[in-house]
């Protein structure tokens, strides 16, 4: 079962922090105190000369902050994992020579368990290009940080699923009751708020740094829903996926990224905030990708200019510039020109604003949309309705009995008619590749997720039964040329089978 925060530790913590702020206060009227009254410089030698220094003691407060982070430490690394992935890659880009090569490479990145029975959130570019992915749990009770190889716990592991939009991915390990932490997804993390981050810098597995939160819902790219939280704890190369835990142990963020120009930690962190991710854990366990909602409308940002020409009555902020007819919020009374003040009791001054509060709601719940049109304020209530792409239609559609086509490593679908009329493909017939089976270890085929197969070996590909009957012709050694569909274009891909 989760581990529980509710010990003494946070609140020892916070009576720690204003004990010592209290003390620096008494000192430093005491200081002014004895300043007032300065002996003279003859008086101060002759003093130092007759008393003997005593050695300094450090506060108790000290002792008892010390104490109190070294417990909340304890507590919250039982759920802190190393991530081991393997994978094949291009030699690195200084040796132009060799860039032809393909070779087996290693990383390490970090992820917090939130689900007993092996449930792990970490980065989504932690796990790209895996083909083997493994957990080293750590050793319950100890801290020194070397452990020997023989005696870490390390457990194969599964993708269930990944969001590359927001940087997430979901693993899953054959074992329970194991340590959890809970997402703090419910309050809204303060700036100043003291953190700590844990994961496994450069490799070194539970390190634990601390800072505060610097800054909230920062955007790191303009088209771009997804903010962020900014904080000063400094994080590495290797703690991506890790835990941004508050002063109770509950994880308000994952460490995804740093700024910085020497490739260190300049203190410029940035963590995916609990309710996305708590958003997206939900998402990928349930469904293996992103459910979104819409409500039938398309906002744009306000800018002075198109408030001056549509004569709106403020010059900042998102309004409504398309309703689709007979969509959920034209039934709801949404109309164009509406300024858009609060989208589930959220501000909302800009597009990313809105297009985040869009995506983090829920698909059974009403969208609370409070607008100004004109001078009069209303509330909305419109029904959700959920996003489908592309993609999405093709994951729901996946079988795991008959879309494997395990020698390629690819789980394949058949082109449908309805799927054809979408697409506008060049060619009609052929299976689509939804995805790669990260778990398996085969040729490098070089196929991607949306390419689209119509011949192997010169024979037409009209679904998955042809497709997996011609693989399993193949024999090891056997020259394999593809052809494919990729954006529009027609390629060739060609391979020896393993």
């Amino acid at each position: 079962m989760p581990i529980s925060f509710r010990s003494s530790g946070p609140v020892r913590i916070q009576r720690a922090i204003v004990l010592l702020i209290a003390t620096t206060m008494l000192s430093t009227v005491v200081c002014r105190a004895q300043s007032a009254q300065k002996p003279t410089p003859a008086a101060n030698q002759k003093q130092a000369a007759s008393i003997p220094p005593e050695p300094a003691e450090p506060p108790a407060v000290l002792a008892q902050l010390n104490s109190a982070l070294e417990s909340l430490a304890a507590k919250v690394s039982p759920a802190v994992v190393q991530i081991l992935v393997t994978g094949y890659g291009p030699l690195r880009e200084e040796d132009k020579s060799q860039t032809a090569f393909i070779v087996r490479q290693h990383a390490v990145g970090s992820g917090v368990i939130v689900d007993p029975h092996g449930y792990i959130m970490t980065n989504a570019h932690v796990v790209e290009g895996a083909q083997r992915i493994r957990v080293a749990l750590p050793l319950s009770g100890d801290s020194s940080g070397q452990v020997p190889v023989g005696k870490r716990r390390i457990l194969e592991a599964r993708l269930l699923g990944q969001h590359k939009e927001t940087d997430l991915a979901l693993l899953k390990v054959d074992e329970t009751d194991l340590p959890t932490l809970s997402l703090n997804s419910q309050q809204r993390p303060h700036v100043g708020q003291l953190v700590f981050a844990i994961g496994s810098p450069e490799g070194l597995q539970n390190s634990v740094t601390m800072g505060v939160l610097s800054a909230l819902a920062r955007q790191v790219d303009s088209t771009k829903p997804i903010t962020y939280l900014q904080t000063d704890a400094p994080i590495n190369p290797g703690n991506s996926g890790g835990p941004l835990v508050d002063m109770n142990g509950a994880v308000v963020g994952i460490n995804t990224f740093i700024l910085s120009q020497g490739g260190g930690s300049e203190g410029l962190g940035f963590a995916i905030p609990a309710r996305i991710v708590d958003f997206v854990y939900r998402s990928l366990r349930s469904h293996g990708h992103v459910h979104r909602v819409e409500i039938g409308a398309v906002a744009q940002e306000i800018t002075p200019t198109l408030a001056e020409g549509l004569g709106l009555s403020q010059k900042w902020g998102v309004v409504v510039v398309d309703v689709k007819p007979d969509g959920p919020a034209a039934s709801a009374g949404l109309q164009i020109q509406d300024i858009v003040l609060a989208a589930d009791d959220r501000r909302i001054e800009t597009l990313p604003s809105f297009s985040a509060a869009m995506y983090l709601h829920r698909l059974d719940q009403l969208v609370k949309l409070e607008i100004l049109r004109g001078t009069e304020k209303k509330t909305l209530y419109i029904p959700a309705i959920e996003h489908r792409d592309h993609m999405d239609e093709m994951l729901d559609a996946v079988n795991t009995e008959t879309s494997l086509v395990s020698r390629l490593g690819i789980l394949g679908i058949d082109l449908t008619p309805e799927l054809r009329s979408r697409l506008s493909l060049r060619i009609p017939t052929g299976v689509i590749v939804v995805g790669r089976a990260v778990d398996l270890l085969m040729a490098d085929t070089g196929l991607q997720a949306g390419d689209v197969i119509h011949q192997l070996n010169q024979m037409p590909i009209d679904g998955m039964e042809t497709l997996s009957s011609a693989v399993a012709k193949l024999k090891t050694g056997d020259a394999v040329v593809m052809q494919v569909e990729r954006e529009d274009g027609l390629m060739y891909l060609s391979f020896e089978m393993e």
